[in-house]
């Protein structure tokens, strides 16, 4: 029987956040999947944004964390113009539910196989949205500082969504 041999002190830093990563994009996945197209298409509250809007600009949002992490080219960069350009009363045209929710579970296998190829010490590199110059001079903007942002925005938007159950 093979003992695992114990993490690394940096590698635990890295595991706990993505650890926590995993955990809130499997809750807004999964709370996705339940909701029906009408609850989806409903607003959050009276003013504020559907649960559609959210969906698109989830998914425009972390298919922009492939190319800010250095792992690939985005995919859905179409969706920027009405998830995160305009509000949600733009009238732009939209994917259609079932699209969006195929294409939330295409950008988590993509991030998902990309984070499983940044070592350690990658997720402590800089981000591609900030130059070498600034880096110097900011080693706090790195690949984990990123994903960390990114996963309380999610947390957020995931609490949103549970408003339309």
């Amino acid at each position: 029987m093979e003992q695992n041999s114990p993490l690394s002190p940096l590698e635990m830093a890295i595991q706990l956040p993505l650890t926590t990563w995993n955990l809130q994009n499997d809750r807004f996945t999964k709370l996705v999947d339940q909701l029906t197209d009408a609850q989806l298409s409903a607003a959050i509250a009276p003013g504020k944004n559907s649960g559609v809007y959210l969906l698109g600009h989830v998914i425009a949002v972390h298919d922009g964390m492939m190319a800010l992490l250095g792992l690939g080219e985005r995919h859905y960069a179409h969706l920027d113009e009405a998830f995160l350009r305009n509000p949600d009363n733009s009238d732009l045209p939209r994917p259609s539910i079932t699209e969006l929710k195929a294409a939330l579970h295409a950008v988590n296998a993509r991030l998902a196989a990309g984070f499983a190829t940044l070592t350690p010490s990658g997720w402590l590199e800089r981000h591609t949205a900030v130059s070498a110059e600034d880096f110097e001079k900011e080693p706090h903007r790195n690949k984990l500082n990123l994903l960390l942002s990114r996963t309380t925005h999610l947390a957020y938007h995931l609490g949103q969504l549970i408003l339309l159950k």
